[in-house]
């Protein structure tokens, strides 16, 4: 089993977190339509990201076979807009790995916490996000940037009745 190490993307790592992408959206087939399946996330985007230090990737033998992709959406809360692993290291703990990282990252940031938008009936989604420690977010409970995030993928063909908003709170900040 190959060793796994989870760093800040390095920018020649940006280039090869498309293939990671379209690898892990095959699991989803038949949980979104086609042409969020074949999306990928615009380089720039992953390039804006890794600059910032909100890019993580679990390395293989030196090569990203994951990556977690955040952004700061509010002054309290980190997004995980992204979280794949390639399926040829899947359930192995990278995927649990890369959240945590996230996670501790927005705490040391003194961030109130981490949210996301996931499938609500994909097997290995919800529950996952659950596991560790992420509490669904009522619809009339989101801040409108999140509102923002389920709006756009709405627009993108994502069934919202399909998708479910969680949170992570980071240590003791719930109540702050």
């Amino acid at each position: 089993m190959a060793a796994y190490e989870i760093v800040t993307a390095r920018p020649n790592d940006v280039r090869l977190l498309p293939a990671i992408e379209l690898a892990a959206a095959e699991l989803l087939a038949g949980y979104a339509p086609p042409n969020v399946l074949a999306e990928t996330t615009r380089p720039e985007d992953h390039a804006r990201a890794q600059r910032r230090g909100l890019l993580w990737v679990a390395l293989a033998d030196d090569a990203p076979v994951g990556f977690a992709h955040v952004d700061v959406i509010e002054t309290d809360t980190a997004h995980l807009e992204e979280l794949d692993v390639h399926p040829t290291h899947a359930r192995r703990g990278v995927g649990t790995r890369l959240v945590r990282a996230v996670c501790a990252w927005a705490e040391s940031e003194g961030l109130r916490g981490v949210t996301l938008t996931t499938f609500r009936d994909v097997p290995f989604n919800m529950p996952f996000y659950s596991r560790l420690g992420f509490e669904i977010v009522s619809p009339d409970q989101l801040s409108p940037a999140l509102r923002a995030k389920v709006e756009g993928e709405t627009a993108r063909g994502l069934d919202p009745a399909r998708r479910v908003t969680m949170r992570r709170y980071s240590g003791e900040r719930r109540d702050a």
